[in-house]
Formats: structure tokens, sequence, C-alpha cells
């Protein structure tokens, strides 16, 4: 499969070259990709095709040879929701003291002001957790953390959000709250998503354009030839390791 269409004329990320080995092991070689500034783009491949790797190059967590260059113009802010949450749901937080954490300059244990408090309750409603506001994370439920999460990603509003599988793991009813919830910030916000999705038919409903990733880039362009050619043959989750 090669790709479908021109690259987009306004990058908000321009990919050159970009190489990742893991050892002697070539997990990403020869990637040029540029993601349009605005709406939502998906990487979809199967799994230990490097989606996932790909993410953490542009976010800076491991060496890689190639350029990555990223083309702000507002507020410069990336927000990022990883696959598997590191939240450490031992810590007596609430859904709310949560959110605070990165707000408030003292420790949440000294109270938060009022003005934040109603921020943070704005924020939570907006995500359908206005009722969860003090229950401690602990007792949310997985589909609740993670548009908790998401959340957190989102406020300040970023100009680029990285979205690394978001509803993996998640039953029917929470990955259509996660969903809604993406596409109402899409609507009313001018902000770049760039996410990572084994669900062909959630990239078929939020996606402008898709790429197919398999350690190279196989395919790249609109969301209906793209993923016409994952159906003609190329299967997005094979047992092939980590992606």
């Amino acid at each position: 499969m090669t790709a479908t269409d021109s690259a987009p004329a306004d990058p908000i990320i321009r990919i050159d070259g970009l190489r990742v080995r893991r050892g002697r092991e070539e997990v990403l070689r020869d990637i040029s990709l540029q993601v349009a500034r605005g709406g939502c783009h998906c990487l979809v491949g199967p799994n230990g095709a490097g989606k996932s790797t790909l993410l953490a190059a542009i976010l800076g967590f491991l060496p890689f040879g190639g350029r990555i260059r990223l083309f702000w113009r507002g507020n410069q802010r990336l927000g990022y929701v990883p696959q598997r949450a590191a939240v450490d749901t031992s810590v007596p937080l609430t859904a709310l003291e949560f959110l605070a954490l990165q707000r408030i300059r003292r420790p949440v244990f000294l109270g938060i002001s009022r003005r934040v408090r109603r921020h943070m309750l704005e924020l939570l409603e907006s995500g359908g957790l206005a009722t969860l506001a003090d229950t401690p994370i602990a007792g949310l439920s997985g589909g609740e953390l993670q548009r908790l999460l998401f959340l957190n990603a989102v406020d300040p509003r970023p100009e680029l959000l990285l979205l690394d599988e978001p509803t993996s793991g998640l039953d029917v009813a929470a990955r259509e709250a996660f969903e809604q919830l993406l596409a109402g910030l899409l609507r009313e916000h001018e902000l770049t998503v760039f996410m990572v999705s084994h669900d062909p038919a959630q990239v078929q409903r939020l996606a402008d354009r898709v790429t197919l990733l398999d350690r190279a880039i196989v395919a790249d362009g609109a969301p209906g030839e793209v993923l016409g050619e994952v159906r003609a043959g190329y299967a997005l989750l094979p047992p092939r390791g980590r992606g």
C-alpha cells in the first residue's frame, strides 16, 4: 500500500526521516509525515508497529534520528493522555483535588480557593463528572479516570493534544462518553488532535486524516481511503507485542 494523497499545506507537526532503534531492533524507519493544523489525525496499525514510539519521540521521551518540528501559533501548550493511566490511586485525592494540583501553588490539603474550585467544577461538568467531584480517585471507574486525565490535559487549552489509545480497555458506554467529550472539544475550540487508535469505527467517526503505520508509513490520507486499504487486508491487531 502507498500514500493516498498529498501532505497538508499548513502543518503543526512535521517529521522528516525519523528513525528509532531499540537495541539492534529498528522500531521506526524513515518516517516522514505532516499533521495538519486543526482537526483530528489518527494513527493506526498493528501491535508492535511503533505507534506509541512515534508519540514518545514527538514528546521527546526517547532518542531518535531525523527531525521533528512543531509549528506553534498560539499558547505553545501540548497536552498528552497516555494509553494506560500512570496515576497512583492510593493517594487520597478527590477528582476535584486531582485537577486542582497543577493549578494551585500550595498543597491541596491547605484548601482550594473558591475561584479555583468553581473552575474545577465547571471543568468536571464539561466531562460529565460533576457529581463525582468529591469522589476519591480510587473510587472512579476506568472510563471515569480516563475522562479525568483528558480534562486535566485540555485545561488550560492546548494547541496540540496527543492521545495514545485513550479508550483502550473501556466498555462501550465509557468509549462513547470519551468520544463525545473529544468531539465537543474539536467543535468548540481551535486545536489539533493526533491520536493513536486501534478501532477503525472510532477512526471513521473522529478522524479528518489517517496514517497507517507498520514501522514505516504504509498509507496516509483521507479516512475512507486508508481504512478501505485496512479493510482490504491489513489487520490492525495481530499478536506482535508492544505498539
